[in-house]
This record gives structure tokens, C-alpha cells and sequence, in this order.
């Protein structure tokens, strides 16, 4: 049998899943798409498509993305820690202490 592991997100960063469950959602029914249309075009399950919209952070990214996709919005998956201010002041810092 498969070792599978339970995805464990912390309950104060549940709300970041959750609101792009929403987006998605909003962004569904502002097409006025519905969960059976997107679900076939995205090539998921609708139960899938309804943990997607719940914020499920055990569903896989590849479905979050076909979703996307689907409704025009996969260019936004290009944003997802594309600015990483953190990094950069690390890197800053570790360029400046070797002068």
C-alpha cells in the first residue's frame, strides 16, 4: 500500500486557501460558468472543482492551475512567489557582508 501524506496547512494560513477559493468561484459565476462546465473543460471531477472552490488545500496544484485556465486566469499562476522580497534583501545582505 502507498505511504500517503496528509497535506497539514496551519489554521492561521487556512484563509489564504480559502479566499482563493473564493476568487475562483467569483470569478466562475462572473462568467456565468457553471461548476458542471468548468469542471468537464478544466478535466476534473466536479467534486474536485467544489474543494477547489472551498479553498482545499489537499487538492493537487495542477487542478488549481486547469481551473485557472479554464477560465482565463492561468496567467496568474505566473504571480504566485514571483516577488520575493525576502530573498532579495537575504541575497542584498549576503552581497553587501562580502565587500
Amino acid at each position: 500500500m502507498k505511504n500517503i501524506k496528509k497535506t497539514i496547512i496551519f489554521p492561521q494560513h487556512m484563509h489564504y486557501f480559502v479566499s482563493l477559493g473564493e476568487n475562483i468561484r467569483l470569478a466562475r459565476k462572473r462568467r456565468r460558468l457553471t461548476s458542471v462546465t468548468v469542471a468537464e473543460r478544466a478535466g476534473i471531477d466536479r467534486k474536485t472543482l467544489y474543494q477547489i472552490e472551498r479553498g482545499n488545500p489537499s487538492v493537487s496544484i495542477g487542478s488549481y492551475f486547469n481551473v485557472l485556465r479554464t477560465l482565463g486566469l492561468h496567467e496568474d499562476f505566473l504571480k504566485i512567489a514571483s516577488d520575493d522580497k525576502i530573498g532579495r534583501r537575504l541575497l542584498e545582505g549576503e552581497l553587501l557582508g562580502k565587500q
